[in-house]
């Protein structure tokens, strides 16, 4: 059927030319069919809709009538209007080929009522469409209820003005929620270099502008478009953002570098100097010196990760070599503090045995040979620093007991000393008393113990001057 359709451009050169001369076959145009080939094709369409077609064929044929010369008639508002002229064929032929022609333009308001429908429609396509369609129905060569067809057109056209209303407030709609989303965009990048500063993770801030560049080139391939003026206004600041971003970046990066180098600088300095003390045996001096260089370490900043580590390795290398010796000679003063401890014990012992003296020629012989004790006690040298005030006060209490005897033995010499001694007897009695008191409700068994040896010199004391 369609390599049987005239169009409606050709109907009216047909007409045109039907008002001068009357084609023949002959004069039809290559692509058209002749007279005789469309009255044949009558039955063209598929079988299944023949009938349907064949009637509505009939009743657009009702519209018109063929005069003796073969020129074609329609009536529209009550009167007819020639249409064109189809000599040398029966007027039978003559109707059915513009009962078609309107059967055709029919079918194209109707397949654009059908087109309305459909949701990728564009507004300029509807224009055009109606644009082609109006000219078509407005003085249409074709034999058919013309006022029905104009009538369907008013109102597709009208139709189509709605649908063209719709998409365009669609379209704004999509366009409207499209900013709105490229804007949250764009106001999430600019927050975020707002916020950029000496704590910001760069790395992570690098990720989120990748992430919100991907959203940005995903909105542009899957969301509604967006008029170039606001997109570009909306570029703009997304571009601005990411660029303050890569600038802050950059001279962070900058600025890391330049710490980077200064705190390598300061570590080697430091290594330098660990390595020129490393094997110092002025433990106290150098272990001082030792702290200051941990401490400017620290104040020393980074110099990157893989260098850190190295520069780390070299400077604990030297600490290490300086306190595993210190802890050597630890070891071994301790070692000879334990010697020496042995020792000092034994001559408490022996110490210890001089007591008790009741009198002054014992109190003699017991200091003679406390001296030799001492001297000796003198040359050992230290012991370890826990067990010094027990071994010392054990040696001085020896000595305290053997002083009281001596001191009272002096003052039984000493003419004066008489007068003074009763009233000192009473008060070492009444001292006696009370060191015996506290002896009994203290706890402490070491000062339990000093008090014992404190009470053990008084009597002594007491002993002497009687």
């Amino acid at each position: 059927m369609a390599d049987n359709t005239v169009t409606t451009a050709e109907s009216h050169q047909t007409a045109k030319g039907n008002a001068q001369t009357a084609p023949t076959p002959a004069t039809v145009k290559p692509h058209a069919p002749s007279p005789a080939a469309l009255a044949q094709n009558t039955h063209a369409p598929v079988r299944a809709h023949a009938t349907n077609e064949q009637q509505a064929l009939e009743q657009a044929q009702s519209f018109g009538r063929v005069d003796d010369n073969g020129t074609v008639f329609v009536r529209q508002d009550g009167s007819e209007r020639e249409v064109g002229q189809f000599p040398n064929a029966t007027a039978q032929e003559a109707l059915n080929l513009y009962a078609r022609r309107y059967l055709e333009l029919k079918s194209k308001l109707d397949l654009f009522a059908t087109r309305l429908k459909a949701s990728n429609i564009k507004p300029r396509e509807i224009e055009e469409t109606l644009t082609v369609l109006g000219n078509e129905v407005a003085h249409p060569d074709v034999v058919g209820d013309i006022d029905a067809l104009q009538q369907q057109f008013a109102k597709l056209k009208q139709a189509g003005e709605l649908k063209r209303e719709q998409i365009a407030a669609a379209r704004k709609a999509a366009m409207e929620k499209a900013i709105a989303e490229r804007t949250q965009i764009v106001e999430e990048a600019e927050q975020i270099a707002a916020s950029l500063g000496d704590n910001t993770n760069w790395r992570n801030t690098a990720a989120k502008f990748r992430s919100l560049f991907d959203q940005w080139q995903q909105h542009q391939r899957t969301a509604a478009r967006i008029d170039k003026t606001e997109a570009d206004v909306l570029w703009k600041r997304f571009s601005t953002a990411r660029t303050k971003f890569n600038q802050e970046r950059r001279k962070w990066s900058q600025n890391r570098e330049a710490e980077h180098t200064q705190a390598r600088a300061a570590k080697e300095a430091i290594i330098a100097e660990a390595n020129e003390i490393k094997d110092s045996t002025n433990w106290a001096e150098t272990s001082r010196q030792f702290n200051d260089l941990m401490a400017r370490w620290k104040r020393s900043g980074r110099a990157g990760r893989s260098e850190d580590d190295e520069l780390w390795a070299q400077f604990r290398l030297a600490c290490d070599t300086f306190y595993n010796a210190r802890q050597a000679a630890r070891d071994e003063e301790n070692a000879q503090e334990c010697e020496n401890l042995s020792k000092k014990e034994a001559l408490l012992a022996q110490a210890q045995a001089l007591l008790p003296v009741n009198n002054a020629q014992e109190a003699k012989q017991a200091r003679q040979k406390l001296a030799a004790i001492q001297e000796e006690w003198d040359q050992i040298g230290y012991v370890p620093r826990d067990d010094k005030g027990r071994i010392e006060s054990g040696l001085d209490a020896v000595d305290r007991q053997i002083k009281a005897v001596e001191d009272a033995a002096w003052k039984r010499s000493d003419p004066e000393a008489d007068a003074r001694k009763s009233s000192f007897e009473g008060q070492l009695q009444e001292q006696l008393a009370q060191i015996t008191e506290q002896i009994a409700a203290e706890k402490d068994p070491k000062k339990k113990a000093k008090l014992e040896a404190e009470k053990a010199t008084k009597e002594q004391w007491l002993n002497a001057i009687k």
